[in-house]
């Protein structure tokens, strides 16, 4: 029987635990570092950091690992792959100069303008003077985009020159040589596609996915890592996801091969779909969350056999269901994201049953971060999934922070329908 390794602790984490302890031949899933929500017959928490590369290794030799999945973006962006195929590990992600694709904004646009794929047009710089003449080259609205890992949280989208002459004064300040990515304002319609991606090019795409990022209902307030997410995204057809499977992310992973930095894992392609047509917004080297928590219990087959075959370039058989729309929403901590409140109480698996809970920032049953924990419902169309979710939650004694209206776009159009 299969012991898996799960990198990461978050809600996401918790979800690729259960997708693994669904197959018939994993009895264990060892979550490092995890956090105390992950309760499961199955799961195992260590206490290793996700930066510490070797201590992760060495975690794996000793439990006699049989395949590790990397969940969280910065042990990618710091080699953990590498470091695990040296030592002969299985383990599914890219490796350190693949996950660029994720960790350099900069090197992420230079691809894409390169091999001619869709994207808004853009400036890289890393001077006041520059950022300025960008921002009067591209005009307004536009959107600044710190270089590095941001966690889901270095977009910022300006409006006024008022504001965009703050913004820059404020990262120059602190960093007077920081590098930004500066790119026009898309009109459109966002969407996620989630490439699973093996060795020799082998790659199964799951269904669509929608997330929201404002912090309050009417996407109103700051981003934040994401607060509820649906899928599959129905009001946008086979052909359009076909088109930007098509255009966008197959031949990213072409250019990869080319550019001689081969792309595998998880390939998480941020679409806008223009007037123009789908357009790439970014791009990430992992699940996203809360987007996790919907597309992996799509999947029907023995996710096991399926991340075991990418790994060694085998040829795969996927199965993700068709008949329900999954509805997640993030219960977090009141003054979140700006300023968590930490110690409220958390509602458990029974109050929530018969629906799903993944859990995120909790120690001994209070929240002790951010986003605290995902309630998902399946149902077969968005608006009975939704109504199934709220129904639940609504009911919670709890202090934790929820939007109301996640996958309205989507109960919009069935409402037309």
């Amino acid at each position: 029987m299969k012991k898996i390794l799960i990198i990461g602790s978050g809600a996401r984490e918790h979800a690729l635990a259960q997708a693994f302890l669904r197959s018939e031949q994993v009895t264990t899933v060892i979550v490092a570092p995890g956090n105390d929500g992950m309760r499961d017959t199955g799961i195992q928490l260590a206490e290793v950091a996700v930066t510490d590369l070797i201590g992760l290794r060495e975690l794996a030799i000793q439990q006699a690992v049989d395949l590790t999945f990397v969940g969280n973006e910065e042990p990618l962006t710091l080699g953990v792959v590498d470091v695990f195929q040296a030592s002969g590990l299985t383990i599914f992600g890219p490796s350190k100069v693949a996950a660029q694709l994720e960790g350099s904004k900069s090197f992420t646009k230079h691809i894409l303008e390169k091999y001619h794929i869709p994207t808004a047009q853009s400036c890289t710089v890393s001077s006041m003077a520059d950022a300025i003449a960008a921002v009067e080259k591209l005009g307004l609205p536009i959107v600044f985009k710190l270089d590095g890992l941001a966690l889901g949280k270095g977009v910022s989208i300006i409006t006024s020159e008022a504001d965009a002459k703050a913004y820059l004064s404020k990262v120059y300040k602190h960093e007077p040589k920081a590098k930004l990515v500066i790119e026009e304002y898309l009109e459109g319609v966002e969407f996620s596609i989630f490439s699973l991606v093996g060795q020799n090019g082998i790659v199964t795409h799951a269904p669509l996915a929608q997330d929201h990022k404002r912090r309050f209902d009417h996407d109103k307030g700051p981003n934040t890592g994401g607060m509820g997410a649906y899928s599959p995204v129905r009001w946008i057809n086979s052909v359009t996801r076909q088109r930007a499977i098509a255009e966008l992310v197959m031949p990213t992973i072409a250019a990869m091969t080319t550019e001689g930095t081969p792309f595998s894992g998880v390939l998480y392609t941020g679409v806008m779909l223009t007037a123009d047509g789908p357009k790439v917004i970014e791009f990430n080297v992992r699940f996203g969350d809360p987007e996790a928590q919907v597309v992996l219990p799509q999947y029907t087959g023995d996710f096991y056999n399926l991340i075991n075959q990418l790994c060694h370039g085998e040829q795969i058989t996927s199965d993700w269901q068709t008949s329900d729309v999954y509805v997640g929403v993030v219960l977090a901590a009141e003054g979140y994201p700006e300023a968590p409140i930490k110690g409220a109480q958390v509602p458990t698996d029974k109050d929530v049953a018969p629906l799903v809970i993944n859990f995120a920032g909790v120690k001994n049953g209070i929240a002790s971060g951010g986003r605290v924990a995902t309630v998902v419902a399946h149902d077969v169309n968005t608006t009975l999934a939704q109504q199934k979710v709220y129904n639940k939650i609504d009911q919670l004694d709890t202090s934790l922070q929820y939007r109301h209206d996640i996958a309205y776009q989507a109960i919009a159009h069935e409402v037309k329908e």
